[in-house]
């Protein structure tokens, strides 16, 4: 058998832990195919009961799309009270990517006059890192509050989704490792 060079071992390993690390992340579309917009009362769900029935990790983004809108992230107590004055960030694109970088809760509202009052906002709780292999951990409760609501459909779950994936790649790539060594 032929000695196999460390530099080609150590490249496998990275390839095997980039692609698990890409795929183990998710884009979660705010509003789904009604998007970032004022609830006119109607719909079927708030932002925060869908955000209740996900999991985010940190590395998934949200992706909102909104029109003569923006999307302001800001504390608690900005929340809370629909204050637009003090953003952490601001957003007004209307194709807005939002990476989460950290885990604990983001707060998201709109910077339309009138529109936070209507339930257009979102309490995001992203699960620290040993939240992820814990089985049997239930999503946190949605938030009271936030009045209003957007429609959005019950035919998927990217929770799983993103596992089966992951767990694809991840083995096609032990078993590309495995048999790199072999060779």
């Amino acid at each position: 058998m032929a000695a196999f060079p460390k530099s080609l071992l150590f490249s496998a390993i990275a390839a095997v832990s980039l692609a698990a690390l890409l795929v183990s992340s998710f884009q979660f579309e705010v509003g789904e195919t009604m998007g970032w917009k004022k609830p006119i009362g109607n719909e079927s769900k708030t932002y925060n009961e869908w955000a209740a029935q996900n999991r985010f990790r940190i590395g998934d983004t949200l992706y909102f799309k909104y029109e003569n809108d923006s999307v302001l992230v800001v504390n608690s107590a900005d929340y809370l009270s629909c204050n637009s004055s003090n953003p952490i960030s601001k957003f007004e694109d209307g194709n807005t990517v939002f990476r989460f970088d950290r885990s604990g809760f983001f707060y998201f509202i709109s910077g339309g006059p009138g529109h936070c009052k209507s339930g257009q906002r979102l309490i995001i709780r992203v699960m620290h890192p040993s939240q992820v292999s814990a089985p049997g951990l239930a999503p946190a409760p949605a938030p009271s509050g936030g009045g209003g609501s957007e429609e959005w459909e019950d035919d998927d779950d990217s929770s799983a989704e993103v596992s089966a994936a992951s767990c694809f790649v991840t083995a096609a790539s032990g078993l590309f490792a495995v048999l790199c060594l072999f060779m």
